[in-house]
């Protein structure tokens, strides 16, 4: 293994990890704030177990997104110095505003562990919902920087200097808004159904239903609201990316020749050589019509575009498609979620709909893993759009491939470590408030 595939790889497998733990630090903190009101303004003790439980869940992920994230930050000046060299004055705001939002985070976070019977009792709930905003914040805050690498913004370049540097226009660069819509949603999405999914495991196992159906419900609406709300801001992203990043939709949609009345390509098998897309369904004019907002509107193709400057096209379409096919599923799952609570309440205690959202559990993680390859791949072969190489950027330093070994242990490790302590965690929640009620067998 080469370097520059070893550190491509490390850094690769270090976010696909770390935007897991991320998201779930995001999204959950709003869930425990939610069964929290739910406490205070019923005072049912069932859902100040729920609201205990997750706060552990929270504790832990935050604990382990704050040592991934602190790795990939080292990780930027150790396997690509010279892109840190030109770039961190750049786009160095939104990382020095997101340390600050994480310090409030970790405040308000110490003062909601442990100000239970010790603050005022609507004070104590507001901490917690400042988790979730300075989480949620610190996300967005990240994805702006990766919006920067997409839309370059803030400077000129000029001779191989990059000078007149502005770093307010930098980090509001034109795709921060649509990456970091579709990134908050897709945190939503994804947390909201895995979390959904591992307490309808617990209520098909009939161990303390009640307490796992009040947290399935609070996590299920979350998830389901948001994976309708997903493809509106796909739909911006996809024209976002479109107008500024033509190659990176083309290798989206193996589109490899320019035209009018463009399809829509569901699923196939990219045949670069050849220039066509094998076995897919083609929709035409949808392509058009959803860029364009034309159904005769042109788009552009690869052959438009320099051979060197062509993304790698199978693996982007196909993250794509994994993307767009999961996320349509759990539209269709929220929508059969919301027919039972307005229309067909008996539907909620029928074991098929809880394996649905059982099966479901792993989805929105899935297209989160996806949604990031599209991004990051389709980018290539630049690090900073249309301005630096990644080639260009990598460290000269010999032997990454070790380190890329040894991190990539470690992050198991981690995985494996977390997985053990929710599960832990899971198994033991709840028997505080047991229940004799049980669903039934049909």
């Amino acid at each position: 293994m080469d370097d520059f595939l070893a550190a491509r790889l490390q850094m690769a497998f270090s976010l696909g990890f770390h935007i897991v733990f991320a998201c779930i630090g995001m999204v959950m903190p709003f869930f425990m704030s939610v069964a929290h009101f739910y406490w205070l303004k019923t005072k049912k003790v069932v859902y100040k177990d729920v609201t205990k439980a997750w706060s552990k869940g929270v504790a832990i992920f935050f604990a382990t997104g704050a040592v991934s994230g602190t790795v990939l930050s080292f990780e930027l000046g150790l396997l690509w110095p010279t892109f840190m060299e030109h770039a961190g004055p750049i786009f160095g705001m939104p990382f020095s505003l997101e340390g600050t939002a994480f310090f409030i985070e970790a405040i308000a976070l110490g003062f909601y562990l442990y100000g239970w019977d010790k603050l005022n009792k609507w004070f104590h709930w507001f901490t917690g919902v400042v988790v979730g905003i300075s989480g949620l914040l610190s996300g967005i805050l990240v994805v702006a920087a990766n919006a920067w690498m997409n839309s370059p913004a803030g400077f000129d370049f000029v001779d191989g200097k990059y000078i007149n540097i502005d770093p307010i226009k930098a980090m509001f660069n034109e795709a921060w808004f649509s990456q970091a819509l579709h990134m908050s949603v897709a945190a939503f999405v994804s947390t909201g159904f895995a979390v959904a999914g591992v307490h309808a495991v617990m209520i098909l196992r009939g161990k303390n239903v009640l307490f796992h159906s009040k947290a399935f419900k609070i996590a299920a609406v979350f998830g389901t609201v948001a994976a309708c709300l997903q493809p509106i801001s796909g739909d911006i992203s996809a024209k976002d990316v479109a107008h500024r990043q033509p190659a990176k939709l083309a290798a989206m949609e193996a589109h490899f020749h320019t035209e009018r009345n463009a399809p829509l390509i569901i699923g196939g098998i990219p045949d670069t050589a050849n220039k066509k897309v094998d076995y897919a369904i083609k929709i035409p004019g949808l392509l058009s019509f959803m860029t364009t907002g034309d159904f005769n509107g042109e788009v552009k193709g690869l052959d438009v575009i320099p051979k060197e400057d062509h993304p790698p096209v199978a693996v982007t379409h196909y993250a794509f498609q994994v993307m767009v096919g999961l996320g349509v599923a759990m539209v269709l799952i929220a929508l059969l979620y919301f027919l039972a609570l307005y229309k067909k309440k008996q539907w909620l205690k029928s074991r098929w709909l809880l394996k649905l959202f059982v099966i479901a559990t792993p989805m929105g993680f899935i297209a989160l893993e996806a949604g990031w390859t599209v991004t990051e791949v389709g980018r290539q072969p630049w690090i900073i759009n249309g301005v630096m190489r990644t080639s260009d950027a990598v460290t000269p330093m010999p032997g990454i491939a070790y380190s890329f070994y040894l991190f990539t242990a470690v992050y198991i490790s981690l995985a494996i470590i977390v997985s053990l302590l929710l599960y832990r965690q899971i198994t033991m929640v709840g028997k505080l408030y047991d229940s004799t009620s049980k669903l039934p067998k049909n």
